[in-house]
């Protein structure tokens, strides 16, 4: 009764639709799209694993970089030879890659195919190289091509090779039939070197070597610059992608792409695909030369197609699902299905004639039932193979898209190969399934039209292109590029300026102004205080209040106004009336405009004072060109507005510069601080001075320590603790904060040969030429401007964007000092930088990109270098004055440079450091700025006019 069933059971089966019957069979070769899913994850996970220095040993997929940096932007040209190693065969080609308009695509191309003797594919290596050499040859000798000058060589290897540089590739193993011997682990670059050298005869030197997926992407890339994917489904197969270079830990460097070659080949050696493979895979792999390696290879590539047919085919013969059980001697041969085969099969309107065509050449004699069963088993074979590709695919592009951060990815992928090329539906089935696997990506395939060899000859055409636009780059960056003999003479005359602005006699660029500010604050400060802050293009109004207490604190309320063009550009009268109108609103804003509070005012230019509240313009800098100011006492100037505003009454005890304002703040935090830094849109510093140095405004400084120190005020007094108290004051009057104005530096030519046509330009068309050149060299408001002219002089000489200019370009000031520290900013990819760059009209490639943030690294860290250089003189002269040997000092910081940018402030501190040795200098942002300094300048000094004898 069994056997009945049974044989019902076959009757049915034979019966049934012969395509649902082979699908029932294979349907472990039928891969949906969750399990398509689920493997392109694992894929990504190993590629991971790959790109990572701890696990790229355990890795199945190698992720090898290629040191190919970048894709054709167009603008290649010249000749070169490429060699094609990959196969049975191989080619030699000369190939012509012009800017010609001209000439189709600009390339133009002669070859040659060799065949490669079996014995050859696995004899000794150096005899197969020799052979590729002596062909070489020939094809030099028949082509006519002279050998007067070197002639430079691609090389075009499709086997998995570590590189160490492009011309440089250690043969990690063999496929496709290939086991020369004595290569592996050897560099075949070297191999094909010593073959040439043996040959004799040629003057040619190998440039690069590549792999055939990165070869055929340069192809595709030449004529498609959105092509940064290669492919490769043919014999074998593999795919290449550009990565970014900050996660390749196997190579040195951040900033860029680099192409990886991923050997995806080798996808499943350690188990990830078990799941998915059948017993017909696993019969391919124990009877291949490479047993348990090269699985995803195995499951995809034409090498293997034919013999999977073969062996479902034969099975199912076997089985009787096939030609009533009758096998033939030819179908149970190894190989007599080809890939070729599998084509011919799937062609529309003929596939069904070609099959029976190739099973009757099989010695079979197949039904309509057994063609149409048969198609449809390579069908499914070929399907896979798509299938699985689309896989790996969308986790590389998936990948590429997470790198970029982007939502949506337009892309080109480069590809070559007989499966792809030749199979009917394969491209068609790939497309689809991909759109599927990442539907929010759109992904364009570009068909190779001549092979990896022109990539090849575009790789070391690019090679060349980058080598060129390097040197040239470096050229014009040289010049900010300080050496240490440079930065020495910096601060030595940097230390000359502060000596020479100290005398009462002689000339000095460094103004050196007293702040008679001596004293710094001791904790007791108490009292509401108003601050004012101009010293840019915001004016800002402070309402400080200094709590008593055991632990001292203050409160501070602020409110901030821009000041409009036309008034930094206007009238003195007109400035002064806009600050007073912006002091009313404050005012009103905290309900104290009947209030009478003592000011501080933080002024920051160049003043010139008698006393602490008075204070004569000497010049302005910073964009300022208000008339009717400079000469002229900036407290009276305030006053007057003030009263003529008639509004509120207010007592202005001190003037001060920003920097002495930052210093006074920091001090209430840390005792060692005496110096301070402004390094944002202006630059300057000031310190604490000997008296007895400051030759040139001795008179008044003595003027005003004898107000402190008459008969009168030691009467008042008293007996008690007199001797202690004076002891005190004789201390402190001992020395005096000096704004040195640093940024004069250079106006009398002492910087010229370190300052750079770049800067030339920007004094030039600057408001005050010829002054404050060390301010231009280092401060917010200029930096950003050189760099514009560094971009425009690149771009001019074809090395950025394609030579293309763009008004954003040409507009003087759109390149704002704020794009440097967001472009040179480590935690934004180049693909971010590219957007900012975006931002202001100008359209970059990743290689502008990285030249971009080369050019504004190289500007920002001189500016950097130039303070620190000027620091170290200031630290070690204060060392000197106290005769030390060591000096502990504290610098108190503000200033958007400083604070905003991402390396200024490392690289500042690391030149203090390496030029003043015997100082420990240590480095203290400003929480409040100089406006809370200025309000602790305001209290000291009102605590001096309550207790004259008292600083």
């Amino acid at each position: 009764m069994f056997a009945v069933h049974l044989f019902s059971f076959f009757f049915t089966k034979l019966q049934e639709n012969p395509t649902k019957k082979v699908d029932r069979f294979l349907h472990a070769m039928r891969l949906h799209d969750d399990q398509l899913k689920a493997i392109a994850a694992r894929f990504e996970a190993e590629m991971k694993k790959g790109l990572s220095s701890d696990s790229n040993v355990t890795a199945s997929v190698k992720m090898l970089p290629t040191h190919v940096r970048s894709t054709p932007d167009g603008t290649e040209k010249g000749e070169f030879l490429a060699l094609d190693l990959g196969g049975s065969k191989f080619k030699v080609l000369q190939v012509k890659v012009r800017e010609d308009e001209g000439i189709k695509r600009g390339v133009q191309m002669k070859e040659k195919t060799y065949p490669i003797p079996n014995e050859l594919l696995r004899g000794k290596g150096t005899e197969l190289f020799d052979h590729v050499s002596e062909s070489l040859k020939d094809f030099l000798v028949e082509e006519n091509i002279h050998q007067g000058n070197k002639q430079p060589l691609a090389f075009t290897f499709s086997f998995p090779c570590e590189h160490s540089a492009l011309d440089k590739a250690i043969l990690l193993d063999w496929s496709k039939n290939f086991r020369a011997r004595g290569l592996l682990g050897k560099d075949v670059v070297q191999t094909l070197k010593e073959s040439i050298e043996r040959t004799e005869g040629m003057d040619v030197e190998v440039m690069a070597m590549v792999n055939d997926s990165v070869a055929t992407m340069m192809t595709c890339g030449f004529d498609d610059q959105r092509c940064e994917v290669g492919l490769i489904v043919g014999t074998g197969t593999n795919a290449c992608y550009m990565e970014e270079l900050r996660h390749i830990d196997l190579v040195e460097g951040d900033e860029g792409r680099m192409c990886v070659n991923t050997e995806w080949a080798a996808f499943g050696d350690d188990g990830a695909l078990d799941n998915y493979i059948t017993e017909f895979d696993r019969d391919i792999d124990a009877a291949s030369n490479n047993q348990g390696k090269h699985i995803f290879e195995k499951m995809i590539s034409g090498m293997y197609q034919g013999e999977l047919v073969r062996l479902v085919v034969l099975k199912m013969a076997k089985l009787g699902l096939l030609f009533d059980g009758n096998v033939s001697n030819s179908l149970r041969t190894k190989g007599s299905v080809t890939s070729e085969h599998v084509a011919e099969m799937q062609k529309y309107k003929t596939g069904l004639e070609k099959t029976k065509d190739i099973l009757t050449w099989l010695g079979l004699s197949p039904s309509d039932e057994d063609c149409v069963a048969v198609q449809h088993v390579s069908t499914i074979v070929s399907f896979r193979s798509s299938n699985l590709v689309a896989a790996g695919l969308s986790a590389i592009l998936t990948r590429i898209k997470t790198n970029r951060k982007l939502k949506e990815l337009k892309i080109t992928v480069g590809v070559d190969g007989t499966v792809y090329k030749t199979h009917p539906q394969y491209s068609k089935r790939l497309r689809k399934v991909l759109g599927r696997l990442i539907p929010e990506c759109e992904v364009r395939f570009c068909l190779s039209d001549s092979g990896s060899s022109k990539g090849a000859a575009l790789v070391t055409a690019v090679a060349q292109r980058l080598a060129s636009r390097r040197q040239q780059v470096d050229e014009t960056l040289l010049p900010f590029r300080l050496s240490q003999e440079q930065l020495m003479q910096v601060k030595a005359r940097m230390r000359a300026g502060l000596e020479a602005g100290l005398k009462a006699t002689g000339p000095s660029t460094i103004k050196m102004l007293p702040s008679f500010v001596c004293g710094k604050p001791d904790g007791t400060e108490h009292g509401k205080y108003l601050s004012l802050d101009l010293g840019g293009t915001n004016f800002r109004a402070l309402l400080v209040d200094f709590k008593k207490g055991s632990n001292p604190n203050s409160r501070l309320n602020h409110k901030l106004y821009t000041l409009p063009p036309d008034i930094m550009q206007g009238s003195g009268d007109e400035l002064f009336d806009y600050l007073a109108q912006c002091i009313s609103d404050f005012l009103d804003y905290m309900g104290m405009k009947n209030a009478k509070l003592p000011a501080g005012f933080t002024f920051s230019f160049p003043c010139e004072q008698t006393a602490i509240n008075t204070g004569t313009l000497l010049n302005w800098t910073k964009g300022f060109k208000v008339s009717n100011c400079e000469g002229h006492d900036v407290v009276s100037l305030l006053n007057e507005a003030v009263e003529r505003r008639n509004e509120f009454d207010m007592e202005i005890v001190a003037v001060v510069n920003d920097t002495v304002g930052t210093m006074m703040d920091c001090a209430s935090e840390d005792p060692l601080c005496e110096i301070g830094l402004i390094a944002g849109t202006g630059t300057n510093v000031c310190y604490m001075e000997e008296l007895k140095n400051i030759e040139k405004y001795k008179d008044d400084i003595e003027k005003a320590a004898g107000e402190e120190m008459t008969p009168e005020g030691q009467e008042d007094r008293g007996d008690d603790g007199t001797e202690d108290e004076c002891l005190k004051l004789e201390t402190e009057m001992s020395k005096m904060c000096v704004n040195t104005e640093w940024g004069g530096l250079g106006d009398d030519g002492s910087l010229d040969n370190i300052i750079t046509p770049y800067d030339t330009v920007v004094d030039q068309t600057s408001l005050n030429p010829g002054k404050q050149r060390f301010e231009k060299l280092t401060s917010g408001m200029y930096l950003g401007e050189i760099v514009r002219h560094v971009l425009l002089v690149l771009t001019r000489g074809g090395l950025l964007f394609k030579g293309h200019f763009t008004d954003a370009l040409k507009t003087p000031g759109l390149f704002q000092t704020e794009y440097l520290s967001k472009i040179e900013s480590d935690r934004l990819a180049l693909l971010q930088v590219r957007c900012v760059l975006q931002q202001l009209g100008l359209d970059s490639s990743c290689d502008d990109s990285v030249i971009v943030k080369e050019v504004c690294g190289v500007v920002s860290q001189r500016a950097a270098q130039l303070c620190g250089a000027g620091l170290a003189a200031v630290v070690d002269k204060i060392r000197e004055n106290r005769r030390l040997d060591h000096l502990n000092i504290t610098v108190g910081v503000d200033g958007g440079l400083y604070k905003l940018h991402p390396h200024f402030a490392q690289v500042l501190q690391e030149t203090t450091q390496a030029m003043a040795p015997q100082c420990s200098v240590t480095f203290l942002p400003s929480e409040e700025g100089s406006g809370k300094g200025a309000a602790l300048i305001t209290a000291v000094a009102k605590k001096k006019q309550d207790k004259p004898w008292f600083t």
